[in-house]
């Protein structure tokens, strides 16, 4: 499996890592860095307390290592998570809202994961 048909495989902009990247080698490091980084981890553990600084600089974080990367859906949920926790940002989604968005992010990453690691085991 080559980078770019892991990037198909779990839905990832190949493209995009690359514009931001510029080499394939650092996007190659990067991703296999994110299933050791904890990021989204942290993100779905900030969202076990509901915690509301917790979930924003998770969130925030998350949104920033998945866009890099171009995991576009990844980072777009971690995003509307970030906005909602945002600091003098009114709260427009429901706790449940926001835990049915984690358990979106949750299964997207999932399934990232899954890819990375068969893309690693080659």
């Amino acid at each position: 499996m080559t980078i770019r048909e892991l990037y198909q495989e779990i839905g990832g902009d190949y493209d995009q890592a690359l514009r931001v990247l510029r080499v394939e080698k650092l996007i190659d490091k990067h991703i296999r860095r994110l299933t050791q980084s904890g990021v989204v981890d942290r993100l779905l553990a900030a969202g076990e307390s509901m915690d509301a600084v917790r979930l924003f600089e998770a969130a925030h974080a998350a949104k920033g290592v998945c866009g890099n990367l171009g995991l576009s859906h990844l980072s777009e949920m971690a995003s509307e998570l970030a906005e909602e926790y945002r600091p003098g940002n009114p709260r427009r989604m429901t706790d449940e809202q926001v835990r049915r968005k984690l358990d979106e992010i949750a299964e997207a990453y999932r399934r990232a994961e899954a890819g990375i690691r068969r893309y690693e085991a080659l």
